[in-house]
């Protein structure tokens, strides 16, 4: 049999993570290379009594189809969270319900991107934005990331020489896979250069309720002047990814496009999840669980800190996040992070290398730590385990 698919499979491929997680499954392997939230944390008691209340009181309006922009109680919801990050104008009519913020990244491509088009993002960035744009073919410009965020100097320089730039995707609060953020300043420069070069952005904020110090940074949509900005959220982090609910705020003439992909995709996010959610929103405190999940993360990011500076070699560098769920880990540039993985898993601990973390110009001495689903005992273990495969094949 020969099926004749089309070309953009070609540029599709499996992803990294999803491959190596299931390699990483077996109870006895430390796994970091997830980015899965600690299940302990899951509210179950407490959705059981949401669900059992919405199909008590609601179960047939519950099944049946609802608005493709999602059910208006949720939206008003996702007002509080907007205010938090600093967005204090928004309604529910901004919002688009997403069946996870993965499919933003699709529609985002899709209402943007024609072959041969410009996506500019941060050196490295999330191997899920990629994989999702690469269907649509683009090509991508990349801009490196210093402790501050995007380099601003390379930023306009790719603006400025090349003229298919469709879109900047950024995640400016505790970066996936670096763990970084952006400064204010940072953040006040993109959108003065977005307005100048004319170009959108998409940012996408599924990290930065999540913060272990200091105070939450404004969004770039709050800093938006001329609604180019689309801001990408999400519940996985912050409550549960398996009721993959998520949602983008944007000016209406963007948001008309999404609608209209999204009839096109699935009609509607599940309409059961979402009054589902609504209801635990309505009856339970979020601020209340967010900071649970910080607390556990914090004390964990802080366990594999001072497990990494006690364990790794002289040589090796790796950052050190005020919130969010990764780390990123730089070796010397002779070594290899994707041969390194095979001989960690060997010794039964793993983690995400990071060359599939570029878009272009790959490296290969560097990968992601995740320290939010592993205890802190295994944690410790965890990487004097990677310590000792790391010690073994330095020069």
């Amino acid at each position: 049999m020969a099926l004749k698919f089309a070309k953009r499979m070609d540029n599709m491929k499996a992803s990294e993570i999803r491959e190596l997680l299931a390699l990483t499954a077996k109870p006895e392997i430390i796994s970091f290379a997830g980015g899965l939230p600690a299940p302990e944390l899951f509210p179950v008691k407490e959705w059981k009594e949401a669900v059992n209340k919405v199909l008590d009181e609601r179960g047939q309006q519950a099944l049946q189809y609802g608005p493709t922009e999602g059910y208006e109680p949720l939206r008003k919801h996702i007002v509080q969270r907007m205010n938090k990050v600093g967005v204090k104008d928004a309604k529910p009519d901004d919002f688009l319900i997403l069946s996870g913020s993965q499919q933003g990244l699709d529609f985002m491509a899709k209402a943007f991107i024609d072959p041969g088009d410009q996506i500019i993002v941060e050196s490295p960035t999330y191997l899920g934005a990629l994989n999702a744009f690469k269907a649509y073919e683009p090509s991508f410009l990349e801009v490196e990331l210093d402790d501050n965020g995007m380099k601003m100097d390379q930023l306009e320089d790719r603006l400025k020489n090349n003229d298919r730039v469709k879109f900047i995707y950024v995640i400016s609060d505790f970066q996936n896979p670096s763990g970084k953020t952006w400064t204010m300043d940072r953040r006040e420069k993109l959108i003065e250069l977005a307005n100048k070069y004319d170009v959108a952005i998409l940012e996408d904020n599924p990290y930065g309720e999540l913060r272990f110090e200091g105070e939450i940074q404004p969004s770039l949509k709050s800093l938006d002047t001329e609604g180019r900005v689309v801001f990408m959220g999400t519940f996985s982090k912050v409550f549960s990814p398996g009721i993959r609910l998520g949602w983008f705020c944007a000016a209406p003439e963007i948001l008309d496009k999404f609608n209209k992909i999204k009839q096109g995709a699935d009609l509607q996010t599940s309409t059961i999840s979402q009054m589902e959610l609504a209801q635990w929103l309505d009856d339970n405190d979020l601020e209340a669980h967010i900071q649970k999940i910080i607390d556990v993360y914090g004390k964990r990011k802080n366990v594999m800190v001072d497990a990494m500076k006690e364990y790794f070699p002289e040589g090796v560098t790796f950052t050190n996040p005020e919130g969010g769920l990764f780390l990123w880990v730089e070796l010397p540039d002779y070594m290899n992070a994707r041969d390194l993985a095979v001989k960690a898993i060997e010794k039964k601990v793993a983690y995400v290398p990071g060359g599939a973390f570029f878009a272009d110009n790959v490296r290969e001495n560097c990968f992601r730590c995740n320290y939010s689903c592993m205890d802190e005992e295994k944690i410790v273990e965890g990487v004097k385990r990677l310590a000792e495969v790391i010690k073994a094949e330095m020069k």
